[in-house]
Parts: structure tokens; sequence; C-alpha cells
């Protein structure tokens, strides 16, 4: 139980004189575990070809049925996001991240057992599934955390906590890669099992990290030598709503369909973007030994995400 109290909101406050620069790195660790997401679409092509080994075989999965994984763990991360953010706010970053640090390894243990056994439904609950409720509580948390310390900087802070997640596929594509060629001797589709064992381990460890470090500010607390400015702007309201009458109005239902074309035109692109350009520039097209390989294709995926994460920072 000891254990357990320790991840306590009351047990997160920061004492006196804590310096509010050690939280970013607890949320970049958090942030860069579940970013991995973003280079899943490495795993699209060896996972068809688990029993062909070198290419798709009769009771292989279609790149169809693969491509569900990715939209299952998205879905669940929107629906976690909305109905556990209460909870998230009760409980403090530090239980969140230990969830969703929990999740995440979940995630990656039961891919592996569903890719050994050959069962796509196992991914499907894994990876989608926990997966989904872990990028949707490593997520927000060090979010709504960073900007409770940098209220004199909430731009820069919100920046800091998406950053991570942006760029988590930035180590996640080559990572996975070198990984599955590793654990199968230089044939992708024979090391996917261990691979996911390998970076769920992995992730859990420097989540962990983050989870552990996790402080939230005393009540009242403001950095030195700031004051909150003044509303002189008869356009902005200094009143503030709850969750539960915000999805009443108009306005939020406005910016969530903005929002919701604005992420599907991206999620679009990362979920096959490692595929993509294997198709787009394969062998057959350009000739033998000048299509993309895996390799590239995951340094394709890893240069997505680093214009993501600088973007994420940058805006």
């Amino acid at each position: 139980m000891a254990f357990f109290d320790f991840l306590d909101r009351s047990n997160t406050i920061a004492p006196a004189g804590f310096n509010r620069w050690l939280f970013p790195p607890a949320a970049l660790a958090v942030h860069m575990c579940i970013g991995q997401a973003y280079s899943l679409s490495v795993f699209n092509l060896p996972l068809t070809k688990l029993i062909g080994v070198t290419k798709a075989a009769p009771g292989d999965w279609s790149l169809d049925q693969v491509s569900y994984i990715f939209m299952i763990a998205f879905f669940m991360l929107g629906m976690s996001a909305a109905f556990i953010g209460k909870w998230v706010e009760a409980n403090g970053p530090r239980r969140t991240m230990f969830t969703s640090a929990c999740c995440w390894l979940i995630a990656f243990l039961m891919t592996a057992v569903g890719v050994q056994w050959h069962e796509l439904w196992l991914i499907y609950l894994g990876y989608g599934f926990f997966g989904g409720i872990a990028l949707g509580l490593g997520y927000i948390s060090p979010v709504s955390t960073l900007i409770k310390w940098f209220p004199d900087r909430p731009g820069m802070a919100t920046g800091l906590a998406i950053m991570g997640f942006g760029g988590g596929a930035l180590i996640g594509s080559p990572l996975a890669n070198d990984l599955m060629k590793y654990w199968g001797g230089g044939t992708e589709s024979r090391g996917v099992v261990n691979t996911f064992i390998t970076m769920g381990v992995a992730y859990f460890a420097l989540m962990m990290f983050g989870a552990f470090l996790a402080r939230v500010p005393a009540a009242g607390w403001k950095p030195a030598g700031w004051n909150p400015p003044v509303n002189t702007n008869k356009a902005v309201t200094n009143a503030n709503v709850t969750a539960d009458t915000a999805i009443q109005t108009p306005q939020f239902w406005f910016l969530w369909i903005v929002l919701c074309f604005n992420v599907t035109a991206g999620i679009g692109v990362l979920a096959q973007a490692s595929p993509m350009i294997q198709e787009m520039f394969s062998d057959a097209k350009l000739g033998k030994g000048l299509g993309i390989t895996s390799a590239a294709a995951a340094g394709f995926v890893g240069l997505l995400s680093l214009f993501n994460l600088v973007g994420r920072f940058f805006w």
C-alpha cells in the first residue's frame, strides 16, 4: 500500500524551492515513449510476412487488417483522453504516468504474444485497446501539469510537452527497424516478437523515470516576480467553465471539428508512411537495387517525426 500511496497527488506536491525545470524532462520521457505510435507503420510490412517470412503467404494478414491496429489505438487515445480527463486531474501526474506506463508495457507484451501465436485479435486488444489508453493518459497529464508550472510561458510549456510525442518516432522508427533485423538475423518479420518485448521493457523503464520525477506545484504557487496579466480586452472573458459545461457550447464543437479534420490528415499519412514510400519507390518501379529499403523507409518516418517535433515546439 505504501507504494500506491506514493502515487497519490498529495505526495507529489513540490516542496518550496523545487526547480520547475525538473518536470519538462519527466514530461518528455513519457511523451517520447508513447510517441512511438507514430512509427508503428515500420511494423506493417513485417506483420504481413510472418508466415511467408520474405513475402506474404497464404494465412498471412493483409495490410488492411494490420492497419486497424493503428486506427484502434488512436481511437482509444481520443476516448481515454476525453472520458478519463477528470480522473487525471483528480489523481495527479504521477499516478497517471504510472498507469500509462503499465498499459504501454501490457500493449507491447500482448502484441508480442499475438504475433507469436498469430492471433490478430490479441494485437488489437493489446496495442489497440491498452496501447490507446496508455496514449491518452500519457499525453494529457504532462501537458496539463507543465502549464501549471509555466503560467508565464504557456505556449512554450505546451510546445515542450507535445514536441516529445511528435518526436517519438524519430527514435522509435530506426530503433524498431534495427531491432527487427538484429533479432531476425537480417529478416524483419522473424524479429517482430523480440522487438516488441525489448521496446516494451525499455519504454516502461523510461516512463517510470518520468513518473517518479513528476511533481505538481503547491496551491497558490507562481513563478518568482510574475503576476497574472490583467485582462483589458473585452473580447476575452475572465470566466472559466467546466468540461461538462464546455461540451454544451457550439464553440467547443466547432473547434473539435477543425481539430478532428486537421489530425485526420496527418494521421492518415503516418499510419502508412513506411509501406507507402516502399511501394511508391520499389525495385519494380525504379529497377533492381534502386528501391527504398526498409531502413530508408524507417529514416523517412523519422524525418516526418523530426519536423513533427520541431513544428509543435515552434508553433
